[in-house]
């Protein structure tokens, strides 16, 4: 497949500057790309790397007045990248119906176009919206219900009374709707389990990584909300709420009954503790630990978490701890010394006034 770079400015929103006719048919990276293909370039070392490369046109910022290769100026690279990587590369899944493998539960509803591929298991009083996609191995408990067009990999678990909406993708190994962690610690020692009877409502456009895992709700729902991406190896506890459009990096663990606003990011290995408020906009830094509420718009880090202003100046301030100590100690000497003296001097004063 080829496209004039005029039409891959069209695609985009950009603007041509060079041979709006040139011919390209793939994409690249500056360090592999070949004649024919587009190569993306932001900084000046990468910028310097495409005019070396064999890339017949490069994706630029506005920034980028003069280039000597045909390029294509635009607002947000990488958004202009991702574009033309989506056309050039994305998948094209062609329904292939119910494959004779796959069990299909009592009142199940399948809309048009559904693929159901080999050894899926299906439950009882499932609805699978419009071009749905589940691949092989995928396992949907009881009363599921799954939006259209959404896109299920190999081997993902759906467990009874869970809702996903419209244009989700669930990556392989991702458990939706286990148990979340409830117990009551009897008085002699044992733990009692508290049923956990609630559900998961998964809105749409959300992406969901590997490996990761959403409890149901002990009474009432785990939620979380349209437009939010979560990376590989992220658990949900139970009654956790994540607000439209937030983003969880790998490997964060959110306890149960807390709240995730809009557009936050928590990044990678961060933690939540329950019943924490986290506000809107909020960034968590890698490895915090947010042990209370954050405030909207707020960027936090550390353990336990607090600005990342002030956390900044006391890992400053920790750095210079050996020489703040060395200090410490010569002035306890000096004052030793000067003590020693001043109940010298003292102690002469008084026999002088004895005698």
């Amino acid at each position: 497949m080829k496209k004039s770079l005029q039409e891959l400015a069209n695609l985009v929103g950009g603007e041509v500057v060079g041979d709006s006719t040139l011919k390209i048919e793939g994409v690249a990276k500056v360090e592999e790309v070949k004649k024919g293909e587009i190569a993306f370039a932001v900084s000046n070392k990468f910028l310097c790397k495409a005019i070396e490369s064999e890339a017949s046109a490069v994706i630029v910022p506005l920034e980028v007045k003069e280039f000597p290769k045909p390029v294509i100026r635009v607002k947000n690279p990488r958004l202009a990248l991702a574009k033309i990587l989506n056309f050039f590369y994305s998948p094209s899944q062609k329904s292939s119906g119910i494959h004779p493998t796959a069990l299909l539960g009592k009142g199940v509803r399948v809309g048009k176009d559904v693929t159901i591929g080999p050894y899926a298991v299906v439950g009882d009083e499932v609805k699978l919206g419009d071009e749905v996609f589940l691949s092989a191995g995928v396992y949907l408990g009881d009363k599921v219900v799954i939006g259209k067009k959404s896109f299920l990999y190999p081997g993902v678990t759906i467990l009874n009374n869970v809702t996903i909406g419209e244009r989700v993708i669930i990556h392989s190994g991702a458990v939706i709707g286990s148990d979340g962690f409830g117990f009551v610690k009897k008085d002699d020692g044992t733990y009692y389990k508290i049923p956990q009877v609630g559900k998961v409502l998964i809105d749409d456009n959300v992406e969901i990584g590997a490996n990761v895992t959403i409890d149901r709700a002990t009474m009432g729902a785990t939620r979380i909300g349209s437009g939010s991406k979560i990376d590989n190896l992220v658990h949900i506890a139970h009654n956790v709420t994540i607000g439209k459009n937030t983003a969880i990096v790998a490997l964060v663990g959110i306890s149960g009954s807390s709240n995730i606003g809009d557009g936050a990011i928590l990044a990678g290995q961060s933690g939540v503790t329950e019943h924490v408020n986290i506000g809107n906009n909020a960034i968590i830094a890698a490895k915090s630990g947010v042990t209370k509420d954050i405030k909207a718009g707020e960027f936090v880090s550390g353990f336990p978490a607090r600005s990342h202003y002030k956390q900044k100046r006391i890992k400053a301030i920790i750095d210079h701890l050996p020489q703040l100590l060395e200090r410490v100690r010569k002035l306890e000497k000096l004052l030793k010394k000067s003590s020693e003296s001043s109940s010298k001097i003292l102690k002469k004063k008084i026999i002088r006034g004895i005698k």
